[in-house]
């Protein structure tokens, strides 16, 4: 006979605060963006250039390419960040939301782009590019 699992209340509670405390600093990062949209897209697609992960004709294109994403993800419900994210979602062990939304945005979308030649590297390489860009200006807003 199987046993059954019955949490108690403390195992409750602090499984309950743990997804609370990542729904909280999810929320936070998203709304974190609207402060530093423009310096963070123009960062992410000169970093990407530079490291020769995206290959395009305009840099201004891509910057407003990733600009009109970012706008896109402070408006959009959980349920479009989850599906957007759904392609890259294991890229990393712990992702940051802002950065895995960008690399499914670069990796999905931004490949058919008329001014993107072509796109190189892993989904690994282009996430912690963007990473380090996301990390850098939402951690730069905080202080």
């Amino acid at each position: 006979m199987a046993k059954s699992f019955r949490p108690s209340t403390r195992e409750t509670n602090i499984l309950s605060k743990i997804e609370s405390s990542k729904e909280h600093a999810r929320r936070n990062a998203i709304k974190g963006i609207k402060d530093c949209i423009e310096p963070l897209s123009n960062s992410v697609a000169m970093k990407l250039v530079e490291n020769n992960l995206v290959e395009t004709t305009n840099k201004n294109s891509l910057e407003e390419q990733i600009q009109r994403c970012l706008d896109r993800l402070t408006h959009a419900e959980d349920f479009d960040i989850d599906y957007q994210t759904a392609p890259v979602r294991n890229v990393v062990q712990h992702p940051h939301i802002v950065s895995l939304y960008l690399t499914a945005f670069v990796v999905e979308h931004l490949v058919n782009h008329k001014d993107v030649v072509d796109i190189y590297g892993s989904d690994e390489d282009i996430y912690f590019c963007i990473n380090h860009q996301v990390i850098k200006h939402l951690s730069s807003k905080k202080e």
